[in-house]
């Protein structure tokens, strides 16, 4: 049986392989703690030494931490999942399952278009994160092809525009 250290890592790891994307330390923090397996110190740790030792990766945008797994952490997980119980991984799956939602819900990425006066269209994106406008873009295309492109790949491509435009103004 696994030490309790280990498997506040078994369970990090888990949690990477089942999400849909990455997921940040509070994301991670907030159902390790919820559940009071471990305090935050501990908890903390067992991250960084996951990182020390390649088997999650981290990455930083717009101020936030963001973990992913590795393909070593990947191999690691088929090697020791069965040190998991099958009521933990339930629990993980059941918070992944809420948290897409909750994302979905507080984050939205609206994008529509309509025709100018100059005959080419306005196409405005917007990010609105817990109902506030974090974005507020307009852009004039050509034409109406190029307006429907623009809103196509907006809920896709919305946080590379706005890191890029974050870098330049800071």
């Amino acid at each position: 049986m696994a030490s309790p250290f280990t498997t506040y890592k078994l369970i990090i790891l888990y949690m990477l392989q089942n999400s849909e994307g990455d997921l940040t330390n509070s994301q991670i923090t907030d159902f390790i703690l919820d559940r009071k397996y471990t305090n935050y110190f501990q908890l903390q740790q067992a991250i960084s030494e996951l990182v020390e030792a390649d088997l999650i990766e981290m990455s930083s945008q717009s101020n936030r931490s963001y973990y992913r797994l590795t393909g070593e952490g990947r191999n690691t997980l088929k090697y020791f999942s069965r040190e998991l119980s099958s009521d933990i991984k339930k629990e993980v799956e059941e918070y992944l399952n809420t948290l897409h939602c909750k994302i979905e819900e507080h984050l939205l990425t609206p994008a529509d278009y309509y025709p100018t006066k100059e005959g080419s269209y306005s196409v405005r994106c917007r990010i609105i994160e817990n109902d506030v406008n974090m974005v507020d873009l307009s852009i004039n295309v050509p034409n109406l092809a190029a307006a429907q492109s623009v809103c196509e790949s907006w809920p896709y491509k919305y946080q590379n525009v706005y890191d890029k435009i974050m870098e330049e103004l800071l």
